[in-house]
């Protein structure tokens, strides 16, 4: 998939879903933003971050709340439009000193040395061009920046994130299949391929600490989640009314495991990526 499909996609269906569902997702993952604003407080201050595929701005703008921060800049970056046309409206309701750029994170050009830290929650995996995309951050980053990340583990420690297709698979047969080194939720579930990428790119220190932590949205929720994202939300983009209805009922069926009463809750297993520019 190239960056020019991503910008699409998110552009697209996938951007105005995530636009729609941003105060579900944004509890479901609150967990791994606050590990993120951790890091970034533990660095202390002042100093300039740059959120890397930052959506709606949930962990951009959770940067740029915390008290007593002589934080200088905040910067949210991402191919999504309206995603952050979401991400500015929230900021400015709040007036936040945080911005946000419209551009490729893998070639835009960024002022050499203008961040002391790049954070992410699932947004590093999706580049065409892994190893080019850390090299672009790391001219933008000062000597010794941090870059601290969330990754999703592989699908085999996450259930729950395949429930929708493998549910939904033998009524959606052209469902995509899931490609394991191309740009992707699990992209940078292998160890052995996630520490070459940034040595190749230059950066040191790296480090993968795995990470479990219980994600929960509203059970209210879960047809939104079901229907509207991932693989299978976009096969039903396509799908007729009775296709969308049965492989609807099948899916919302196949995810009560997780349902505890007015809640869905699930473990959600992640790598904590850590490394630090020369």
């Amino acid at each position: 998939m190239t960056n020019d499909t991503q910008a699409q996609l998110w552009n697209g269906p996938a951007g105005h879903a995530w636009v729609d569902a941003q105060e579900h997702l944004d509890h479901l993952f609150a967990p791994l933003e606050a590990l993120l604003v951790e890091a970034v407080r533990a660095r202390g201050t002042p100093q300039r971050v740059l959120d890397v595929g930052c959506g709606t701005g949930g962990t951009t703008l959770a940067v740029a709340r915390l008290p007593g921060q002589a934080l200088r800049n905040v910067v949210g970056i991402d191919l999504s439009e309206p995603m952050l046309a979401l991400a500015r409206a929230r900021a400015a309701r709040e007036a936040l000193s945080a911005s946000f750029i419209r551009a490729d994170a893998e070639s835009h050009a960024f002022e050499p040395a203008s961040f002391d830290m790049f954070i992410s929650r699932f947004g590093v995996m999706f580049f065409a061009d892994p190893e080019r995309a850390f090299a672009n951050l790391l001219r933008a980053a000062s000597p010794g920046a941090a870059l601290s990340c969330s990754v999703w583990r592989g699908p085999a420690d996450n259930p729950f994130m395949t429930t929708a297709e493998r549910a939904a698979a033998p009524l959606l047969p052209n469902l995509p299949v899931r490609a394991p080194d191309g740009p992707g939720q699990f992209a940078f579930a292998e160890p052995s391929r996630v520490r070459p990428i940034l040595q190749a790119a230059g950066w040191r220190d790296i480090e993968l600490q795995p990470i479990d932590v219980t994600c929960s949205m509203p059970e209210s929720a879960l047809l939104l989640y079901v229907t509207r994202l991932g693989p299978v939300g976009l096969a039903l983009r396509e799908a007729d009314e009775h296709t969308r209805s049965e492989v609807t009922a099948v899916v919302r069926a196949a995810f009560e495991p997780y349902v505890r009463g007015a809640e869905v809750q699930f473990r959600a297993a992640c790598w904590q990526l850590s490394a630090r520019a020369p």
